[in-house]
């Protein structure tokens, strides 16, 4: 009586860790040699149906900081499309303003969503200003589709961006500039007729999409009304940060 209980509850267990098919093989093979035999091996089920069951994948983060860009470097030529219009630019369409605002942004990320609609406040306030301001986006579509051309018109109409939003397939464009992560924010300022040099590569400010601190964007503005009053700016610039996935199986 007491062996029967047992098959029973191994066979409850094996329907349960194993495929139907393998665990029906299992139960009406091996369970009823085991009854014959009057001997009971559940460890060996056990780590059978381990062995089947697939391997989960776990999603880590990585924490990433903008760097390694110098400040005083040029603005690598750029000639990218912008999905909303198609139209093409290119950093000589820029040559007439004294400074360029170069965001690198894209659809899904949270830090970037966190601060989309600052983005365009900051934006509007300082093209008023003289300032010229172009995004970018340089995501793979094959890790992450909503990022490919047709959503980035759709997010540059629904957030009402007032600078143009181009579409880096290569993701060449991020290299010359030195771009690793979103967002990244690269403030160039030209003296006369020199060629635009950075003079920020820092955050937007201190706010993170989970640490409570309202978005202000203190750190970027500063920056851009020192640029545009041809002032010096510190040079201790804190960093974008955003968390990079990867997978460990």
């Amino acid at each position: 009586m007491a062996v029967s209980t047992a098959i029973t509850a191994v066979a409850h267990v094996a329907s349960h860790l194993i495929p139907p098919r393998t665990a029906f093989a299992i139960s009406s093979h091996r369970l009823s040699s085991l009854s014959q035999s009057r001997r009971l091996n559940l460890s060996y089920l056990q780590r059978r149906a381990n062995a089947l069951s697939p391997r989960r994948v776990v999603v880590r983060a990585a924490r990433i900081e903008s760097g390694g860009v110098e400040l005083g470097a040029r603005a690598p030529d750029f000639e990218l499309p912008e999905p909303l219009t198609g139209n093409v630019w290119r950093l000589d369409d820029f040559e007439l303003y004294p400074c360029l605002l170069v965001m690198f942004i894209c659809n899904h990320c949270p830090f970037v969503i966190h601060l989309k609609k600052d983005i365009v406040k900051l934006s509007n306030f300082y093209m008023k200003k003289g300032l010229a301001v172009v995004a970018i986006s340089s995501n793979s579509v094959v890790t992450h589709p909503q990022d490919g051309p047709e959503f980035m018109a759709e997010d540059a109409k629904m957030f009402k961006y007032p600078f143009p939003y181009l579409y880096d397939e290569s993701q060449e464009v991020a290299k010359e500039f030195g771009a690793v992560c979103t967002p990244e924010f690269f403030l160039y300022k030209k003296d006369g007729r020199r060629p635009f040099e950075l003079v920020y590569h820092g955050q937007f400010d201190d706010s993170r999409p989970s640490n409570n601190t309202p978005v202000t964007g203190r750190d970027l503005s500063l920056a851009i009304d020192l640029a545009l009053s041809c002032q010096p700016i510190p040079t201790n610039q804190k960093p974008s940060i955003k968390w990079h996935p990867g997978t460990q199986s």
